[in-house]
């Protein structure tokens, strides 16, 4: 793989700047499938970045937008090129959140919302396991095995002292109530939790109970944003067969209202950590 390339983040590239070319031409979607003789899906995915893209795809879309320019096409074609290449997490085989781990790998900062498990990127590998057996209860233990390596690779952007992930969570009450593994695995996954709710670019706070009704009682949400500009905040919602990313503006900003109305409710960063402890205890 070519060093610092993601090819999760390069199609998403991509696909914006071909999505501009179409737009500046004054086409749309439908037209150009027309022009080249392939759905309008596929011109869809393509922009938003959910499908690979050749190298003959640009130069096919380069030809209907009339693109003259031999630097643009050559470096349309390039990002081609490194959008094919395979990100690290491809030595793990068919991972089916393959594209959350791209955005995951490249993001700023990460803003996740959990009701029922602590956020995977905060888990121990106890932990991690005992979700994943338990969330996948026909998979083998090697399967098993497979996505906790993946998970523990994936925290390497929160330990990694030059560019960490920024993360801020917040954890329902009901995660730190719910036994996963025996009463050592929830100690050990509760003390962790504090240690991380400490390092300067991890937030966690706790919405307890007594919080009442609240905006993520419709489930997990995770708000990923990057540093390049032309890299859109990207909202994912986990599935059970698939998963869900939302790009437009109004369903970001709905979605970033909610985590603001979410934090405002939960306890301070100081408390969450004094009421994990507190929860801890249980567990003794």
């Amino acid at each position: 793989m070519v060093a610092n390339v993601n090819p999760t983040v390069r199609r998403r590239r991509l696909g914006s700047e071909l999505r501009k070319l179409r737009e500046q031409k004054g086409m749309t979607a439908e037209e150009v499938a027309a022009r080249l003789l392939v759905s309008q899906s596929k011109i869809s995915r393509l922009e938003n970045g959910r499908r690979s893209i050749s190298q003959r795809d640009v130069r096919d879309l380069c030809g209907v937008y009339g693109v003259e320019d031999v630097r643009i096409v050559d470096s349309l074609m390039q990002m081609a090129k490194e959008s094919r290449q395979q990100g690290w997490w491809h030595a793990f085989g068919d991972i089916p959140y393959s594209v959350y781990i791209g955005l995951e790998t490249e993001a700023a900062s990460l803003r996740v919302f959990e009701p029922q498990v602590v956020p995977g990127l905060l888990q121990t590998p106890a932990y991690a396991s005992a979700v994943i057996a338990g969330n996948l209860p026909e998979a083998t233990s090697e399967q098993v095995d497979k996505r906790v390596n993946v998970r523990m690779r994936r925290q390497e952007r929160i330990t990694d002292d030059e560019t960490p992930l920024r993360m801020w969570a917040v954890i329902d009450e009901a995660a730190l109530c719910r036994k996963v593994g025996d009463n050592a695995t929830m100690r050990e996954q509760l003390t962790h939790l504090v240690r991380l709710s400490h390092l300067p670019h991890v937030t966690v706070q706790v919405l307890p109970f007594e919080a009442g009704a609240h905006p993520g009682l419709s489930g997990q949400f995770a708000v990923l944003e990057f540093t390049d500009a032309t890299d859109a905040t990207v909202v994912y919602l986990e599935g059970v067969n698939s998963d869900l990313y939302l790009e437009k503006d109004t369903d970001v900003q709905a979605y970033s209202v909610m985590y603001e109305h979410l934090r405002a409710q939960a306890l301070s960063a100081e408390l969450s950590r004094t009421f994990i402890d507190e929860a801890n205890q249980r567990y003794a």
